[in-house]
């Protein structure tokens, strides 16, 4: 058989955390990450290794080398768990990114469900959306972005407790899992990785209101998961983690309701678990996230921090502009300068092929 294969795979921005559920709930958003693929399905000699090429957010940080950058270390990574040991020759992957790095968008979940699905596509693995998880928490251990990035919408999850066995096989050190590819790596290099145990994750969706959107306020600078995950305290109170509890139950239920109550919203919104910590690293925050309420603007639900931030998410029904440009007059007085985005909440990753 002759001819080029083309596809495209689409993966949504997403929001983690929503308030008080840290590590458990996630939120797809309508900002995306778009690889378009080819390659020949008789390919001349000699074989080609993948040449990337990148656009949009991050296009002067991404490496462009296949076997450092990130989505296609994640994809070889995956077809060698399946024995399937090169790239198809003379592939070629275009990259178009709308979602900011280091701002609490998912721009790593997103990497990573690229890859996984990018493995699963030129691989012809047709993995179920259960194991296609398992792939991306070897790489990405927490569940929330990764899961709402690949299918979609408000969604809870958690990562199972495993047998003994499982459990070793599912803490394969990171460097193990993705190994730094040398430009030359070989069919016995890398050939045995470790392969995920079978349901590490599980997921649930919950429903969302159609009148709801979402306003990402993104400050200008970036902001690692690791250096906002280092300022957490190691043990909580009971007080804390039952107020957390509590707003949660309430809030799963509260976002799906038809109209929206922002009395109710905008208090389950509220977190002792991460927020009052991050703080420190986020001039502005505790100011936008007191001062901008329902009672002060109009279709204002909740607001909170995105992710590990340093975006805020503005959960409304209205008045978006009034909500984001006094959330940009609140962080200019600390020095800190914010774009902003209408977004909606979206479904999850999609692979189209053209042919």
């Amino acid at each position: 058989m002759s001819g080029i294969r083309k596809f495209t795979i689409r993966i949504p921005a997403t929001s983690a955390n929503i308030g008080p559920g840290f590590d458990v709930v996630g939120l797809s958003l309508s900002l995306y990450l778009t690889l378009s693929v080819s390659y020949p399905l008789s390919p001349p000699l000699p074989y080609l290794p993948p040449t990337l090429s990148y656009a949009g957010e991050g296009a002067d940080q991404v490496p462009l080398d296949p076997y450092k950058n990130l989505t296609t270390r994640v994809a070889l990574y995956v077809l060698r768990c399946h024995r399937v040991l090169y790239f198809p020759s003379h592939l070629t992957i275009h990259v178009d990114n709308e979602i900011p790095f280091g701002r609490g968008l998912g721009s790593s979940g997103a990497a990573v469900i690229a890859g996984v699905l990018l493995a699963n596509a030129i691989g012809s693995l047709s993995l179920s959306i259960e194991r296609l998880l398992d792939f991306a928490l070897m790489v990405e251990r927490h569940p929330d972005n990764v899961t709402a990035a690949l299918v979609g919408g408000f969604v809870g999850s958690y990562l199972k407790e495993l047998d003994e066995a499982a459990t070793v096989a599912a803490s394969v050190p990171l460097s193990e899992v993705l190994p730094e590819f040398p430009p030359d790596a070989g069919a016995e290099w890398g050939l045995n990785p470790p392969v995920p145990p079978e349901g590490i994750g599980h997921f649930i969706r919950f429903g969302w209101s159609p009148s709801i959107s979402a306003v990402a306020i993104v400050p200008r600078f970036e902001l690692s998961t690791a250096k906002a995950r280092e300022v957490l305290p190691l043990t909580y109170s009971r007080k804390d983690l039952v107020f957390n509890m509590q707003r949660l139950a309430v809030l799963t239920t509260a976002l799906a309701q038809s109209p929206p109550d922002p009395g109710l919203i905008y208090e389950a919104m509220k977190d002792r678990v991460h927020q009052p910590y991050r703080k420190t690293l986020i001039p502005g925050l505790p100011e936008v996230t007191s001062s901008i309420t329902p009672s002060t603007h109009p279709g204002l639900l909740g607001i909170c921090l995105s992710g590990a931030g340093p975006t805020i998410l503005a959960l409304a029904t209205g008045g978006f502009e009034r909500i984001a440009e006094d959330a940009r007059a609140i962080f200019k007085k600390v020095g800190v300068e914010i774009d902003w985005k209408l977004l909606q909440v979206t479904g999850g990753s999609v692979v189209e092929f053209q042919n």
